[in-house]
């Protein structure tokens, strides 16, 4: 289990046993830029709130019910890693891109289901994931090779 799940799950705990678990993880705020996926020919913008901290990351897109169709939550590793993630306390299904170093994406899980605690895992390191609404892989036609651009990914 790596470190976010592992710290997901006893934050989620402690704040849970203490009733607070909505009230302390909301408070967490993200910074917002932009961020370009080039796959063939098409350029698809969104505007994704960056998750850098280990609070940032814990909370990621948990309680919301909803989120705009241009946008995503992009989080960043330093160094690229193994990345495991899950959907607990998640209201809406989304779709998790996994980036390499170069800015490639490396594998796609869609439709991820809300609340779920099984593991979703990039299949090498990765540099980052972006989490967007659930049925814009499909809807765009993203694939693995596709190349995200970002001020943050190597490019």
């Amino acid at each position: 289990m790596n470190r976010r799940l592992l710290l997901v799950s006893l934050v989620s705990l402690v704040a849970a046993a203490v009733g607070l678990a909505g009230p302390v993880l909301a408070l967490v705020t993200f910074e917002k830029s932009e961020l370009t996926i080039e796959s063939g020919e098409a350029k698809h913008r969104f505007e994704v709130e960056v998750a850098r901290s280990t609070e940032q990351m814990t909370q990621g897109l948990m309680f919301r019910s909803k989120m705009a169709p241009d946008a995503g939550m992009l989080f960043l590793y330093d160094p690229p890693q193994q990345v495991a993630m899950w959907m607990y306390q998640t209201l809406i299904p989304l779709d998790m891109l996994f980036i390499g170093a170069d800015g490639r994406i490396v594998n796609i899980h869609e439709r991820a289901v809300p609340g779920s605690t099984a593991t979703v895992e990039s299949s090498g390191a990765a540099r980052a994931v972006l989490e967007l609404n659930g049925g814009t892989v499909a809807r765009l036609k993203l694939k693995p090779g596709d190349r995200v651009r970002h001020k943050e990914i190597a490019n």
